[in-house]
């Protein structure tokens, strides 16, 4: 299962505000042996985010999808996630029990409106300030502010996801090599070859271009298990010296 984010909100796309889930996810992914597949950034849309969540549902992957399940009238995550699957907006019993303890005889119709989610899905608790997200079908639907979201999800993988969890250390190894014939597709058929000899691996090739469009370096690397690592960077260095390509450890 690939596991995908979307990221929602009219404020992120226009600059205003600055996204901090991606790296946040990306950091929860990584500490569990996992990684985003995917990420979206969307803005506040119902139409475009119903077909977005549409799409993702019917794919069948995991997603965290954060912001936009507030209750003013420029959030749009609950009602396109209820479109999206095809059921109306109900007060969910869970999500009115957390408000009206978080509230108490403060609550309010509209404070209640935080908890109408799509009929048939499941709280996420929120131990920031008790207002729940919701999960349906792998999907996990949680407030814009990373104090309360970052928590959220957190819970959520460990909760539900911790089969796929690869504790294994996961290590990676990089040459910078530099020269006439370092760049990209001089050393494909190299690429290719690791690629094929280790399938378990991540290649990755980042060039360098300096200020004025010269070429300054090659970023030649693999990650994953370090006994693999340390056989396919053997087989890279003995290549990159057979044709006389200047190389040197990234730091």
């Amino acid at each position: 299962m690939t596991i995908g984010a979307i990221i929602i909100g009219d404020e992120i796309l226009s600059g205003k505000r600055v996204d901090r889930h991606f790296a946040k996810m990306a950091e929860l992914l990584a500490a569990r042996g996992l990684r985003l597949a995917w990420v979206d950034y969307l803005g506040d849309d119902r139409q475009r985010l119903t077909t977005t969540f549409s799409r993702s549902l019917a794919d069948g992957e995991i997603v965290f999808s954060f912001g936009g399940i507030g209750n003013t009238p420029d959030d749009h995550t609950r009602q396109a996630a209820a479109a999206a699957l095809g059921v109306e907006l109900v007060l969910h019993p869970e999500a009115e029990l957390e408000i009206r303890r978080r509230f108490g005889d403060e609550v309010t119709a509209e404070r209640l409106l935080l908890g109408t989610f799509p009929r048939g899905v499941d709280i996420i608790p929120n131990p920031f300030n008790r207002i729940p997200g919701f999960r349906v079908h792998d999907h996990h639907f949680l407030p814009g502010f990373p104090q309360m979201a970052h928590p959220m999800a957190e819970w959520a993988l460990d909760t539900f996801y911790s089969p796929l969890f690869d504790r294994q250390p996961r290590i990676e190894k990089a040459f910078l090599l530099s020269g006439p014939n370092c760049y990209e597709s001089a050393l494909l058929d190299l690429m290719e070859h690791i690629v094929a000899t280790f399938p378990a691996l991540r290649l990755f090739s980042l060039p360098s271009i300096g200020e004025a469009g010269e070429r300054r370096h090659l970023e030649l690397g693999v990650e994953g298990d370090p006994a693999l690592v340390d056989q396919a960077m053997a087989a890279i260095r003995e290549e990159v010296e057979r044709r006389e390509i200047v190389w040197r450890w990234r730091p």
